[in-house]
Parts: C-alpha cells; sequence; structure tokens
C-alpha cells in the first residue's frame, strides 16, 4: 500500500508529476547529432485573435468590485465556448504548423522515448510485481515475476481502450499477494473505477466499485474484502465540474454489489474532511489519516479490527489537526508514526494506544528533510533529502543509526516498499541526466545492487549538472539545479528553460526526462529552482510560501531568472518559462509581474483565476496554501497576484502557450480559458499569445506516452521558434 498512499496527498493537490520525471521520455543517439541548425524568428503581424465578448459581471468583494468579464468561459460545453475554443485551438494548430522546426524535434523525441524502463518492483506474496513498458506503449503493463525472473503479464492498460486514453490510476494487493484491486480512469479524469483481479489467473472477479478519487482499497488481513472511500455520485452532467466534499469510508466484501458495503465511517458535521484508510501489516489496526483539503496537518483514527464491526469504537488516536502523521508500522500497540510536530523538517516516534498524549522520540528531527519512513526487514529506512538530493539511512527498530546508503550521485531515490519479515525492498534512482535505473537494497547489510538499468543511447557524462545558491528579494536562500552539455559558454546567449513550481509541500529533485534531455541536446539550459512553498526543507519551508506570504514563491522565480541573466547563462529575450498546475500559476503571476523579464512563458494547467478556485471539484482543498476570499487579508492577497486578474492592457507580454484539457477535472480549463482571453484582448505588439486545448486528457496523470510526445513536441517547438534555438541537423 505504501506508493500508493503516499501519492494520495499529491493527488489532492495540484501536482502532476511537477519534475516531468516519471511521465517523460528517453535519451539521444550521439551519432545523430551533427551540426547546428539556427532557428530565428521571422518578425510577425499583430494576429487576429479569435472574438471573445467580454461581458459585465462584477463581484464584491469585502467593499471592493471585481470584474470578471469572461466568466461567460466557465460555461465549457455552451455553443458560444465551443465556437472560441476550436477558433483557438485552429488558431494555435496554423501557428505551430509552421515552425519548421517541428517535424524534427517530434521525430528526435519519439526517436528517443523508444527505450525499455520499468517501475519500481514489489513482493506480493511469493512473487515481484513490476510495471515496465517496452518504449512506446502508451501505458505501462503491469507484470508477476517468479523466482527465476519469468515474466508473466498481469495486466495490459493498453488493451482498455484503442487510443491509450484509460490509464491504471494504481493497485493496491491483498495481504496475502492473491488478489489485486487496480483503478482505472478515463481520459485523465480523476474519477477512477476499481476492479479486482485473481493474481493466478489473471482473470477479474465481478466486483466493480465507482466514485472514487484521491484514494486507494485497504484490504483486510484475511483477504476478504476492503476499506475504502468514496465520494456520492454525482449529478447527471456535473462530473467534471461539482465540488467534491462529503467522503466516506466503507468496507466491500468481495462478491457483493457496491450497494451492499458497509459504511465505516462518516462525519456529516465536517464535509470537508477525507479519510485515507490503511490496514496495520498485523491486520489489528484499521488506521484512517483525515486530512482537510491539502494541509498537510493531519488527525489519526483507529478502529480494533479484532472487534465485531457493529458498534466498533473509533479512537480519536491524534486529533487536533495540529501537525502532519503518516502511519509507519506498529508492533501491537505501539504505533510508529512520521510527524513534524515540534519538528519541522520530520521526525519518527512510538505511541502508545493506551497512552497517546506521550511520544518517544526514535529517529530525531535533524538538518535534513525527513520525507519518509518505511518498516522493512525489522528496521526503519528513512528517506531524506539534504538541500533537494536524496540521502537514505537505516535505523533499527530501537532508532539506532546502523549504516548510510551510498548513492550514485546527484539524484532522487524512491521506494523501499516491503513487509517485516522481508530482507529486501527496490528503490528508484535518477538525476537530471541518469536514466531512472532500479536497485535491490539488502536491508539488513545495507548492500545494494543495480536490478534493472535502462539501455539509453546517450552518454551521460556529456552533461553537467550544478546546484547554485541564490538570494532572493527578502534575502532567503535558495538552492537551484542548473543542467546543461558540456561546453556550455556563459555568454548571455544560451535559450534556457526556467522550470517550477512551489507550493504544497512538494519537492522538485533530480529526475530524468527525455525531454529535457533533448532542451539540453539543443544547446540549451534546464534550471529547477528549489522554491518556497516546496517541501524541500520542511514545514517551515513550505509555510513562507503560502497564503499571505504566497509573493514569496513568485519572488523567489524572478531571483532565479535575474540570476541566470546576470550570471551569463542567458538573456530576458532567451529566457522561457515553465510549470503545470501550481506551476501554471506561478508562471501566469510571474509574467504578469515582470513580462519584460521574459522571451517566452509555458503556463500549463494551470490555477489562474485565484479568486474563483475553490467554485469547483477538489478546488476548495487549496485554500491551505492559497488562503480564501472569505478572510478580507487573504482576499487581498489573492487579488494582488492572481493571474486573470492582474492583465494590463496595452502590455508587451512574452509569445506565450497556454496548455490544458478538456478532461482535466482538478484544476478546471475553465481557469485556462479566460487567462488567455484576457492577454489576447491586453497584448500590445505582435508576439502571439495562444492556448492548445488537448482532448480526451486530463491534469496529466496516465497521459498517453503519444500524448506526451506531442505535446513536448508542440512546447519545445514553440521556445525554440521564439527564443532562437537550434537544432541538430542531420
Amino acid at each position: 500500500m505504501r506508493p500508493l498512499r503516499s501519492a494520495l496527498l499529491l493527488s489532492l493537490a495540484l501536482a502532476c508529476t511537477p519534475k516531468g520525471a516519471a511521465t517523460d521520455p528517453p535519451p539521444a543517439d550521439p551519432s545523430a547529432r551533427g551540426g547546428m541548425d539556427p532557428i530565428v524568428p521571422p518578425a510577425e503581424p499583430a494576429i487576429a485573435y479569435p472574438e471573445a465578448a467580454r461581458g459585465d459581471v462584477v463581484d464584491r468583494y469585502h467593499g471592493v468590485a471585481v470584474a470578471d468579464p469572461y466568466r461567460w468561459l466557465e460555461e465549457m460545453d455552451s455553443p458560444q465556448t465551443r465556437a472560441w475554443i476550436d477558433a483557438n485551438n485552429a488558431l494555435t494548430q496554423a501557428h505551430l504548423d509552421k515552425i519548421a522546426a517541428r517535424p524534427k524535434l517530434l521525430a528526435r523525441l519519439e526517436a528517443l522515448w523508444d527505450f525499455e524502463r520499468w517501475g519500481v518492483p514489489t513482493r506480493e506474496g511469493d512473487a515481484l510485481v513490476v510495471a515496465r513498458n517496452d518504449g512506446l506503449q502508451n501505458q505501462s503493463p503491469i507484470y508477476v515475476l517468479d523466482a527465476k525472473g519469468t515474466e508473466r503479464l498481469l495486466l495490459d492498460p493498453n488493451t482498455l481502450s484503442p487510443d491509450g486514453t484509460v490509464a491504471l490510476a494504481g493497485q493496491a494487493f491483498s495481504h496475502d499477494g492473491r488478489k489485486m484491486a487496480y483503478g482505472v480512469s478515463a481520459s485523465g479524469s480523476d474519477w477512477q473505477i476499481w476492479r479486482v483481479r485473481d493474481v493466478a489467473t489473471g482473470k477479474d472477479e465481478p466486483d466493480e466499485l465507482k466514485w472514487i478519487k484521491f484514494n486507494g482499497p485497504a484490504w483486510a488481513k484475511d483477504g476478504k474484502g476492503f476499506f475504502y472511500p468514496r465520494y456520492d455520485e454525482p449529478k447527471a452532467g456535473a462530473a467534471l465540474t461539482a465540488e467534491n466534499y462529503d467522503q466516506k469510508v466503507y468496507y466491500h466484501r468481495m462478491g457483493t454489489p457496491q450497494s451492499a458495503d458497509t459504511l465505516v465511517y462518516a462525519r456529516p458535521d465536517e464535509r470537508k474532511w477525507g479519510f485515507d484508510p490503511e490496514v496495520s501489516e498485523d491486520g489489528r489496526w484499521l488506521v484512517i489519516t483525515v486530512r482537510i483539503g491539502t494541509d498537510p496537518r493531519n488527525t489519526i483514527l483507529l478502529q480494533d479490527l479484532r472487534k465485531p464491526a457493529k458498534g466498533r469504537a473509533t479512537i480519536e488516536l491524534l486529533p487536533g489537526f495540529r501537525a502532519r502523521w503518516r502511519f509507519v508500522g506498529n508492533d501491537g500497540e505501539q504505533l510508529y508514526f512520521l510527524t513534524d510536530e515540534d519538528a519541522s523538517r520530520g521526525k519518527l516516534v512510538a505511541i502508545d494506544v493506551r497512552k497517546p498524549e506521550s511520544r518517544r522520540v526514535l529517529v530525531p528531527e535533524s538538518m535534513r528533510t525527513l520525507v519518509d519512513v518505511s518498516m522493512v526487514g525489522d528496521r526503519f529506512v528513512a528517506n531524506y533529502l539534504e538541500n533537494a538530493q536524496s540521502r537514505v539511512a537505516i535505523f533499527g527498530k530501537d532508532g539506532k543509526p546502523e549504516r548510510e546508503l551510498t548513492l550514485p550521485g546527484i539524484g532522487t531515490a524512491s521506494g523501499f516498499a516491503g513487509k517485516r519479515n522481508h530482507s529486501e525492498t527496490w528503490f528508484s534512482f535518477t538525476g537530471f541526466a541518469t536514466p531512472t535505473e532500479i536497485w535491490s537494497l539488502d536491508v539488513p547489510s545495507g548492500k545494494t545492487t543495480p536490478w534493472r538499468r535502462p539501455k539509453v543511447a546517450f552518454d551521460p557524462s556529456d552533461y553537467v549538472t550544478e546546484q547554485v545558491f541564490y538570494d532572493s528579494a527578502d534575502g532567503t536562500r535558495v538552492p537551484m539545479f542548473v543542467s546543461y552539455k558540456h561546453g556550455l559558454v556563459r555568454d548571455g546567449n544560451n535559450p534556457t528553460y526556467l522550470f517550477g513550481y512551489g507550493g504544497f509541500n512538494i519537492s522538485l529533485t533530480p529526475s530524468f526526462s527525455v525531454a529535457n534531455l533533448v532542451w539540453m541536446e539543443l544547446g540549451g539550459v534546464y534550471a529547477v529552482p528549489n522554491l518556497r512553498g516546496g517541501g524541500e526543507f520542511g514545514e517551515a519551508w513550505h509555510r513562507a510560501g503560502t497564503k499571505l506570504d504566497k509573493q514569496n514563491v513568485f519572488d523567489d522565480f524572478i531571483a532565479a531568472a535575474e540570476y541566470l541573466i546576470e550570471h551569463k547563462y542567458t538573456k530576458p529575450e532567451k529566457l522561457g518559462i515553465g510549470g503545470r498546475s501550481n506551476g501554471g500559476l506561478l508562471v501566469g503571476a510571474v509574467m504578469t509581474q515582470r513580462p519584460e523579464l521574459f522571451g517566452a512563458a509555458l503556463p500549463g494547467v494551470g490555477v489562474l483565476d485565484m479568486l474563483r478556485f475553490d467554485k469547483f471539484t477538489i478546488g476548495w482543498a487549496w485554500a491551505s496554501d492559497y488562503g480564501s476570499t472569505a478572510n478580507a487579508d487573504e482576499f487581498a492577497a489573492l487579488l494582488a497576484y492572481s493571474p486573470y486578474h492582474n492583465v494590463r492592457v496595452g502590455t508587451a507580454y512574452p509569445p506565450t502557450l497556454v496548455y490544458t484539457a478538456d478532461h482535466d477535472d482538478r484544476v478546471v480549463p475553465l481557469h485556462s480559458y479566460k487567462f488567455t482571453a484576457a492577454l489576447q484582448h491586453a497584448q500590445q505588439g505582435a508576439s502571439p499569445v495562444l492556448i492548445r486545448i488537448d482532448t480526451k486528457s486530463g491534469h496529466g496523470a496516465g497521459k498517453p506516452t503519444r500524448k506526451q510526445i506531442e505535446e513536448w513536441a508542440d512546447l519545445w517547438s514553440f521556445l525554440v521558434y521564439h527564443l532562437g534555438a537550434s537544432l541538430p541537423s542531420g
């Protein structure tokens, strides 16, 4: 359950592979590089944008009148909106079609993406289970490996739809490994349907569960059923926009219809509460983590599964939403938790159910950020970040340090799932020029062994990653990774892509991406700053980029751009910026605050109307980071940086390609529609403001390989054209 559980809060937040790692492609064939063809964008005439009527809607917040001229674009299926979408897609396609570099970039991405890659395996029963993609498969099939390493296909998501737009959203194995519950989502929606497959036969049971998002099931120890949260069925036609409240926890008994499921826990008086259930490895405890939106502070509830379901008490073990708690494991009535209670960078504690007010510290807080702990081989495997780079240490059950792992270099390690009686676990390691490798770890000895290394036709030593530090506007020291090809001359003329996120306690750490490799192959610089709002330096770093302090995130990003310019990596007309989701908000905010600083902008699936983000689907959950218009001071802060509301008529904004998707039910596409219409109306000069609206696609999770390649070809083509980058010839 650990890999699924650890992704839940990220799913609820805006994260959509912000690092560009897991869903991005492979490397380059050195023999095909050849010479360099300069791409110089010609002078363009002013663009005739599709008609977008400016309405007269005005809202009042705390006595302040705020116009919303494009409110009509919130009616996403109206004839007027559909006509605007179709006209803009045609305009964008015409612009991309005239970029001579695009076919070559598309072919390059496709060629480099085509390599075998593996997920992190887990031991389920007597077998290993692992995802493996041959290279260009739209979705990664799941395989079972026996003791000899012989593969048997367990589930191929590519057979679920002809175009790969139905994706595997997660899986959870019964404690004995005989059953696999798996969720699927269609066209990128967060909504999932869960089914159960018999691992031995590869056939599905009749069970089917609907109206699930952001969570997965937790199997009971006996394998006869599982606990899972779900929402009520939305009204007809409202599934992609209706607000998501009133989640409840149910127990599903195998072989029965969903309508017969037993309600385990609900709080109708707390409709914002969301639930993440987990069953302890010994089968005794149902641990329910209670969260409110994306706030990392949570509450822990317990049910003793040894007692009859009828009348079973719920214990409020850690009430009050005062800190973050993550269940790690237990020994009977002693439960282990990773927490930031009085420890911004995290610590590991033991809590006795009979005396929950006491805390026994096993692994104290340190200068590193403790991001995850797993219990394998009767030891604790602790995953840290140190200056946004992974460090992994092993501790005994008593908390005494045993050893630290030697990792291959600057990069990110993740995985380490397992059970108490397992002596072996697996993890991935990746870096900006290190395709994701899979390693095994013998926990008692600390020995690590390569398990799978992708064969990618490029030489990692051709590329360099340095970590630099710079001062933000208030003097805060911020780190940034800067990656590029050896031989880069710092003359201020290098096309540069500055990518950021800065929110929801999510860390941007080194990771491999074929798309980013292609950019560096072009001679481009790829820069990733660790902005406040992220989790790289613990909860205090996160809080410093939220609510009334959200401007810190934008200041950090602007300071990163200024550092790159001052140190001659690039110059404004060669500097492109990008980000997705909360990172799309980042791009929208900084380009409206400092339009002269950037040469091109790529805001993706962004939150761009900060006064109405809470009106759709799960948007209300983001108030823990953004604040609420209900509070006068938070409204003032939101209005001050809301990209949609800070577009100024007659301003020369950089060439901009907004991108979104028609089935994005996390950050609904109306944000991108309204922002694009406002920019097009305001734009001074000939620099284009375009929008790319993908179909049968969502926020990004599960996007088919083909769609990823096409999207990156469009994004890189836009930057190559408008920043004057170069292409390899041949």
